[in-house]
């Protein structure tokens, strides 16, 4: 059994994969004040129980695969693994690992690993050229050749962060559920936040796509477009310019970097 773990800003996704096949996954808050044995404590609680493992923590786990966007999680992460975790491989994606994805940036240490992960099983699971877009505490977009390449992206306010500026800056206005409203047009301040929201991160994602496409390809109709991030189910519907979903799209990047540095040596 392999774990990935993707820390992002907000949240942390954890999937448990047996082969190619994600068996289970949890979502839990980042924290940048747990430390290695919080972690470790943490994730006996949300293993302990489940029927493929054993009771020990690391029982039947056997690689570790993670990448962060908050670096002082990472370092408790690599204290977790090599305390609790010793004996198992481990690989963490950081400068240095072997990930396939040439990135065409200007100082390609800019780019988060999670980004280029998400690059990478885009490219394993529908090809190139392709725009990632992942609806997470930014709203990120990422293109990548049709060679595989890693060629930049836009990184634009994610929904739950306009949400609270919304609540904050505007004196008459709240934090609102993140839901569909009746129609477009609100018949009240709620629905008509929440119709900004929804429609105007529509309108967004087409924008930015479409645009992206035309650079990325002489064909921008070639361009497959895969959304990924907690919230992006609720765009779906609304934008035509996705043609993918794929939920676990950067777990599925940490097992093939795994399988790139670790299972293939």
């Amino acid at each position: 059994m392999l774990l990935t773990i993707d820390v992002g800003n907000t949240h942390t996704v954890l999937g448990l994969f047996d082969g190619e096949e994600i068996v289970e996954h949890w979502r839990i808050s980042t924290d940048a004040r747990r430390t290695a044995d919080e972690l470790a404590v943490l994730l006996q609680g949300l293993m302990g129980m489940h029927p493929l493992l054993g009771e020990e923590l690391g029982d039947n786990i056997e690689g570790i695969a993670i990448c962060s966007t908050v670096p002082s999680v990472l370092h408790e992460l690599r204290e977790v693994t090599r305390r609790y975790y010793g004996d198992i491989p481990a690989v963490l994606v950081e400068p240095g690992v072997k990930t396939g994805v040439p990135i065409l940036m200007d100082n390609p240490k800019e780019v988060g690993a999670d980004r280029i992960i998400n690059a990478l099983a885009a490219i394993e699971l529908y090809g190139g050229p392709c725009v990632v877009v992942d609806f997470g505490t930014a709203t990120t977009f990422d293109a990548v050749s049709a060679r595989g390449e890693y060629v930049g992206g836009v990184i634009a306010p994610g929904i739950e962060i306009s949400v609270e500026a919304l609540g904050v800056k505007g004196a008459q206005l709240r934090k609102i559920e993140l839901a569909r409203p009746r129609s477009v047009i609100g018949k009240n301040t709620v629905e008509a936040m929440q119709a900004g929201i929804l429609y105007g991160f529509a309108g967004q994602v087409d924008g930015v796509v479409r645009r992206m496409s035309v650079e990325l390809a002489d064909e921008p109709d070639d361009v497959t477009v895969i959304a990924t991030g907690g919230l992006a189910p609720m765009v779906l519907g609304e934008s035509p310019v996705i043609d993918e979903h794929e939920p676990w799209l950067t777990l599925i990047g940490l097992r093939l970097v795994y399988e790139r540095n670790v299972a293939r040596g």
